[in-house]
């Protein structure tokens, strides 16, 4: 399977120019790409295809006063933007189309070097490579220094360089990485995702909360309120930016380390993990938006997912839908209505219930259900 390996890069002032020459170089390739469409489509013109256009774009453009300069990046950086505006061509006529499940996607639009993240891609063609002092060799930029977390895996496919909102670099490898089953357990677990607490698991174990972003509020005020007072374009308020993103990014990261944690101990301790479908977008809707937000759950269920894969696990995902809250997990009986603030209730056949181990037991009989059914079994657990 293939994974991203992400490390921080330091580049030297130089360097850094380079990447900025190189990331406005592929912004400037990637627009007049999505320029030339859009005019041949108002022209009642063919589409232009993707060899055509990397003939105009690239080619012809190095020829030309206007364009000259982009023959001082790598050809590959070029290739790859205008790859990236073919993959989102197709993914907008698969949309509409119908081909593409999920939500309608718009067509492109302009880059704007305004972004707060800039990135650029190499493959094996530029040939990049990891030198043998342990630097990262890219074409026409140089030996950029890295810090080297873990070693990689194999032999990378492509690396990214993305620049952050807060001024940070980073080196992005694609890898082919083995699977790695881990030994075979006899436990099965069911989760229930919540804002009083992050998890609810169906022995009773309750994973708090962490609320990196209500923690982080009130650092997160006084950086965006001292921002607001200086002067647009002027030195201090480019300061200013870099603090708040910076403060941002601290609580992406606490996040993310949490929720990388979470999901590893939790593979590694079960062979089968049952989990709801949620629809975050939805939820995102609600007043509750900058909790659901907050919480990161989307996130965590791709990480089970993909670790699930790797090392050998099984992940349930359960209908959104399914009455998980509403069902006794004891006798089977749906209750007519289960508002939020019900925390605790009692079945008429006299079990009591806690709100969320109920729904995290119910979750994992439902996902035993489904195991069963690809098997010629029952499809949900009898009432």
């Amino acid at each position: 399977m293939q994974l991203r390996y992400n490390y921080r890069l330091y580049p030297t002032p130089g360097q850094q120019s380079a990447l900025a020459r190189a990331f406005g170089c592929a912004r400037v390739v990637f627009n007049d790409g999505l320029r030339a469409r859009q005019q041949a489509h108002e022209n009642d013109l063919p589409y232009v295809s993707d060899g055509e256009l990397s003939k105009r774009i690239i080619t012809e453009a190095k020829k030309t006063p206007e364009r000259a300069w982009l023959g001082e990046v790598s050809a590959v950086v070029l290739q790859q933007a205008l790859a990236d505006l073919n993959t989102a061509y197709r993914n907008f006529f698969a949309s509409v189309s119908g081909k593409r499940k999920g939500p309608k996607l718009a067509p492109p639009r302009f880059r704007s070097r305004k972004d707060n993240r800039q990135a650029i891609r190499f493959t094996r063609n530029a040939r990049f490579q990891v030198t043998a002092g342990g630097k990262l060799r890219l074409p026409k930029i140089g030996d950029v220094t890295v810090r080297w977390s873990r070693p990689l895996p194999s032999e990378p496919s492509s690396v990214t360089v993305v620049k952050d909102a807060a001024g940070r670099y980073f080196a992005s490898f694609v890898v082919e990485a083995a699977a790695e089953p881990l030994p075979q357990t006899a436990a099965e677990i069911g989760i229930d995702l919540g804002l009083t607490h992050f998890a609810v698991l169906s022995d009773g174990r309750k994973i708090s909360n962490p609320r990196f972003l209500r923690r982080a509020e009130k650092r997160l005020k006084k950086a965006q309120q001292a921002l607001s007072r200086k002067a647009k374009g002027s030195n201090n308020r480019a300061k200013a930016v870099v603090k708040v993103a910076r403060a941002h990014a601290r609580v992406a990261h606490a996040r993310r380390d949490f929720i990388h944690k979470l999901s590893t101990r939790i593979i590694r301790e079960t062979q089968a993990v049952m989990v709801e479908d949620l629809w975050v977008k939805g939820l995102a809707r609600t007043k509750l938006a900058k909790s659901v937000h907050d919480t990161g759950w989307s996130a965590f269920v791709t990480m089970l997912e993909y670790k699930a894969a790797r090392y050998g696990r099984t992940l349930v995902k359960i209908d959104r839908w399914f009455p998980s809250s509403k069902r006794c997990s004891a006798c089977g009986a749906v209750a007519e209505s289960m508002p939020l603030n019900v925390r605790s209730w009692t079945c008429p056949c006299g079990a009591v219930h806690d709100r969320d181990v109920n729904a995290a037991i119910n979750i994992l009989a439902a996902g035993r259900a489904e195991r069963r059914n690809a098997c010629g079994g029952t499809v949900r657990p009898a009432a």
